[in-house]
């Protein structure tokens, strides 16, 4: 005797429990506001007491939404393979992702990832929208001149980025306050009483490494430190080393270096330890993000605390919201910076 195939839930089914009829079910299912919440409660609990499954092409033709957002990753100057590769080793970009992921996955949301790096893939982007495949863009972008955002703006299309864009322009993001970030990397190191200190900074045409950079050398200006040795590095590890290598031969006597993030930082610390100068010992060194190579780093890296996750869901809870009202005004959403101790510094 061949055992019975369990029954799908229905929407009648739903409704039989919920003791409501089956227009009201759709209309909860379908986000229709003009349902009594003790109602929509109900509902719901019905809907999980029998596992009943919406089905989301047939909300999609009600709501007119796909249930999709595009996570995009854009820039210039490196295309196709490379850009990719950059992308997915980037521990930052990571974080971000994990962060949106958490966030959607509770709202019933999907993300579609997608890469803008050329002219032509940024078109791709901007058309997939276009078309409906998507409800909205969250953006990471790693250029200051990046034409993208300006594009969904032309065509209406709902955008928020990660981090203030370069030019004043009526978009929401989320971001934090840099410069409050170096102002805790340089009152750390003065009280530990470093005298010669250094900065590795970001790219300067990139807002976040500018913000960073003020915020350290106004702290240490207003304690007396007249001059700050520079070196630009662009946010790897390898310019961390190159600009640690120029610092060096440049100030061979200085005891602290603050990096713009920690890729920069660990490159940093290597280069020191192939000078044979002891860290923190010797030089005293602090990064940026608290990301994974801040763990990785021998001796682990004390640097400031960039919440990425935590401003990745904040990100994805904008979007959200413009999606639900189109008409309500861009907004900024600011994170605050923390120091974390360990032992480079």
């Amino acid at each position: 005797m061949s055992k019975s195939v369990p029954r799908t839930p229905t929407l009648e089914d739903v409704a039989r429990v919920a003791g409501v009829s089956r227009a009201t079910v759709s209309r909860v299912i379908n986000g229709i506001r003009n349902v009594d919440l003790e109602i929509q409660e109900t509902v719901r609990k019905a809907i999980q007491s029998t596992g009943y499954i919406p089905n989301q092409a047939a909300r999609s033709l009600v709501t007119r939404r796909a249930g999709t957002i595009a996570l995009v990753m854009s820039g210039a100057g490196v295309a196709g393979e490379q850009f990719a590769k950059e992308a997915f080793a980037d521990p930052f970009f990571g974080r971000v992702a994990g962060g949106v992921v958490a966030f959607l996955r509770t709202q019933g949301v999907h993300p579609v990832l997608m890469l803008a790096e050329t002219r032509k893939a940024r078109g791709d982007v901007l058309d997939f929208l276009r078309r409906g495949n998507a409800d909205g863009a969250l953006m990471v972008s790693t250029h200051p001149e990046d034409p993208l955002p300006g594009m969904l703006l032309e065509h209406n299309l709902p955008v928020v980025l990660f981090a203030r864009p370069a030019r004043p322009t009526p978009i929401s993001y989320v971001d934090l306050h840099h410069d409050a970030g170096g102002v805790l990397a340089a009152e750390h190191l003065v009280a530990r009483g470093c005298q010669k200190i250094a900065t590795i900074c970001g790219p300067l045409d990139v807002p976040a490494a500018q913000d960073r950079l003020t915020g350290f050398r106004e702290t240490l200006t207003a304690h007396g430190h007249t001059y700050i040795p520079i070196a630009e590095g662009d946010f790897t590890q390898q310019s961390g080393e190159a600009a640690m290598s120029r610092l060096l031969a440049d100030h061979p006597d200085l005891d602290g270096v603050f990096a713009a993030n920690d890729l920069m930082a660990h490159g940093a610390v290597l280069v020191l330890q192939k000078a044979n100068r002891r860290v923190p010992d010797d030089v005293a060194v602090v990064g940026f993000d608290d990301s994974p190579p801040a763990l990785a780093s021998r001796p682990r890296l004390t640097t400031v605390r960039q919440p990425v996750e935590d401003m990745a869901a904040e990100m994805a809870r904008l979007l959200l919201a413009r999606i639900e009202d189109p008409d309500q005004p861009p907004r900024s959403v600011i994170f605050d910076p923390t120091l974390i101790l360990r032992e480079s510094a």
